[in-house]
């Protein structure tokens, strides 16, 4: 993916399109499926120079970079992976656009080496859009693992463009890309594409209406935006009205409707996609020769990853292993990065007081704000530290597609978007990144719903006050758990969290966001070694440090306003026990105690915080603490009349409870809505406190409480 800066700078569609350069600079597009290395061709091109963006008024993210060959400056525009031109989805809609108006000098197409075939559907839209298109054939590393040979000359010949054979991951063929951009830019060679034919009655259209397109709309392919007329293009009409008068516009509108009636409801897109991938399908067979036994290889696979009988327990497996490595392993660095961090804090309490500085200073700087983000960084990066990489190696292989495909129909089932499983996936990291990534649905009603419910994936930061908690409470009784017992139930956790998310998504969708799922293309790409260096810097430089420093920030005032109230005293109690003793009778009801309802309230800003904020009230120590050990913390939480009741209602309130306040901010910025923040806030407060109601009340049934 590579390291990406986003700017929130809203410019109008004509400074978007119009990128600005310099005389001798040239705009290249680079545009393809999803899942075909196109990030990888980018950053192979650019050396990770990039700069991105969201394009106004859209939800998808660009990215720009430039890079030198020859003498000339190039800059480089990922567009959106997409699979066709049609304008169905935001992400189409936005490669059309820039395509079509941007003037950009050439465009590169990333084609997969594995499924060509597939892929040369869009290669043909594009050729219909300008005549400086190259065709880069990337994975041929991958094709060459599966006995697949691709005869690049005479798919040349057949379309009328460069075609390039690449394997960008290991630099394969980028000389090759950079030189066949260079002559078509510059003009030393210029491409004939050899577009297809459609239906006579079509054609014949289309020769009626290019007069009338070129006279009326210069600068983009006549016989193009012909096409798209014939078919019925709304998005396009829409694109394209601010560029003609009213009248002109509705002669053209005119046009397309009375063509329409003329053809007897004939789906005009259909016969053109029809034919579309009948071209593909004859070049692939003409140039594409594979050995079929490797060939299947990714479909055996899939027999059993993607199956209804074995999909979803080996997805359920999968993830408490990933628990399980990332619980196990995280103990030990925790305990040294917590040890080096609270010595660094004694050298400050001793270099504070040589000063003469005045308890309060050192409270709130010292045992307030620095405490809270040695807390913070100790706990949360470790475990982020694995279970990135971990999450970013199960991308790469091609996995999380997969999951997606196993969860859509219970997705279908409760009216919402099958894409909104890839968005909890992200959730796990940090739900404020899962809100982004809901941008990939296209449908603003499920979108909401996705963005609504992402919550309910516990995130991070939610993390080690479950994995605390159910330490202390499998662990140390078991004994020999290692990790194990805790892993489990934090699973336990994760399929009530997607069984709350089912619910509540099918709630929304007959209530506030009523409506029908709607359809959606989910490609499964063929199963890929990850690339160790790629994991790395994404996991740690993209994911881990980024939501880290984001915590970091957010939690360093949390502390200071914890550490005011723990020592301001009204009477004989803080601020804090007067507090606590205000919400105690309440939490009661639901399972819990006032200490610790407001250990949450107090932790909205970074959920790491919670647990600590909850011994130091505790222990009445007016700073945050660390607990020494796992037996020192059950010590702790059971001579507070904490019982298996306590533990079970804290996890299940951490697991359902409001967002942080990055999360809720992050809502406010996607939606721009205060009245979807506030329900993205009540919904799951409701819930929480409902189900520790619930369990509570079938406690004392039970009488167990």
């Amino acid at each position: 993916m590579g390291l990406t800066f986003q700017s929130t700078q809203c410019c109008s569609l004509e400074d978007i399109f119009q990128i600005e350069k310099k005389e001798e600079q040239y705009v290249i597009a680079l545009a393809g499926n999803p899942n075909t290395g196109k990030s990888t061709v980018f950053n192979s091109l650019t050396g990770l120079h990039q700069h991105t963006g969201n394009w106004p008024g859209k939800t998808v993210v660009n990215a720009r970079g430039e890079y030198k060959h020859n003498g000339t400056d190039n800059i480089l525009v990922d567009l959106p992976g997409t699979y066709s031109l049609f304008a169905s989805s935001v992400e189409e809609e936005v490669a059309r656009n820039f395509i079509c108006f941007g003037n950009s000098n050439a465009v590169i197409v990333v084609s997969d080496a594995t499924c060509l075939e597939r892929n040369l559907n869009l290669v043909f839209q594009v050729m219909e859009l300008t005549d400086n298109v190259i065709l880069c054939i990337n994975l041929m590393d991958e094709a060459k693992k599966k006995n697949i040979s691709i005869d690049a000359e005479g798919i040349e010949k057949e379309l009328g463009i460069p075609v390039v054979l690449c394997a960008a991951r290991n630099g394969a063929g980028m000389k090759e890309l950079k030189e066949a951009v260079y002559k078509v830019t510059t003009g030393v060679i210029k491409p004939t594409p050899n577009r297809v034919i459609y239906e006579d009655f079509i054609e014949d259209k289309i020769r009626f209406l290019i007069p009338f397109m070129e006279e009326n709309l210069k600068g983009i392919n006549s016989r193009w935006l012909a096409l798209r007329i014939l078919d019925g293009d709304t998005k396009l009409l829409e694109a394209i009205s601010d560029r003609l008068e009213p009248e002109i516009f509705e002669n053209i509108r005119q046009e397309a409707v009375e063509f329409q009636s003329l053809t007897d409801k004939i789906n005009i897109r259909d016969v053109i996609t029809k034919q579309l991938y009948k071209k593909a399908e004859e070049i692939a067979d003409k140039y594409v020769t594979a050995n079929a036994a490797k060939s299947d290889r990714d479909r055996k696979i899939d027999n059993y990853v993607t199956s209804r009988i074995f999909g979803i327990p080996l997805m359920l497996l999968l993830l408490a292993l990933v628990f399980w490595v990332t619980i196990s392993g995280a103990n030990v660095p925790s305990s040294l990065i917590a040890k080096f961090l609270f010595y660094i804090e004694d050298k400050l309490t001793i270099l504070f007081y040589s000063f003469g500085a005045p308890d309060w200073l050192h409270g709130i700087l010292i045992l307030g704000l620095y405490r809270t983000m040695a807390w913070v960084i100790s706990v949360m990066l470790p475990p982020m530290a694995i279970f990135f990489p971990l999450f970013t190696i199960l991308e790469d292989l091609g996995y999380l597609p997969r999951v997606a495909f196993n969860l859509d129909h219970l997705f279908k089932r409760a009216c919402a978007h099958g894409k909104q499983c890839l968005t909890m996936c992200m959730g796990f990291g940090c739900n404020a990144a899962g809100i982004v990534s809901c941008r990939i649905i296209d449908s603003p009603r499920e979108r909401l719903i996705a963005t609504l419910t992402n919550n309910f994936v516990p995130c991070n930061g939610r993390f080690p006050t479950l994995i605390a908690i159910s330490s202390v409470f499998l662990v140390t009784k078991a004994g020999t758990g290692l990790g194990l017992l805790p892993a489990l139930s934090i699973t336990v956790l994760v399929i009530i969290g997607i069984g709350v998310t089912l619910l509540v998504s099918y709630g929304l969708s007959k209530t506030l966001l009523k409506g029908v799922p709607s359809t959606f293309t989910l490609e499964l790409p063929p199963y890929r070694i990850p690339k160790i260096g790629r994991v790395l810097y994404t996991s740690i430089i993209d994911r881990t440090i980024f939501v880290l420093c984001r915590a970091v920030i957010v939690a360093a005032p949390a502390g200071i306003l914890t550490w005011i109230l723990a020592n301001i005293y009204i009477g004989d109690l803080s601020i804090i026990g007067h507090t606590a003793a205000f919400l105690d009778p309440f939490a009661r009801l639901i399972g819990l105690d006032g200490f610790i309802l407001m250990a949450f309230l107090l932790g909205l800003p970074a959920n790491e915080i919670v647990l600590p904020i909850l011994l130091m009230c505790y222990l009445s120590t007016g700073t945050m603490i660390e607990f020494e050990s796992i037996e020192s913390l059950r010590n702790i939480l059971l001579s507070h009349g904490w019982t298996y009741l306590t533990a079970l209602n804290v996890m299940l309130f951490s697991l359902l409870h409001w967002p942080c306040a990055t999360t809720l901010l992050t809502i406010r910025k996607e939606t721009g809505s205060i009245k979807w923040t506030v329900l993205a806030a009540a919904i799951p407060t409701g819930i929480a406190i409902a189900v520790c109601f619930i369990t509570s009340l079938v406690f004392r049934i039970l009488g167990l409480a």
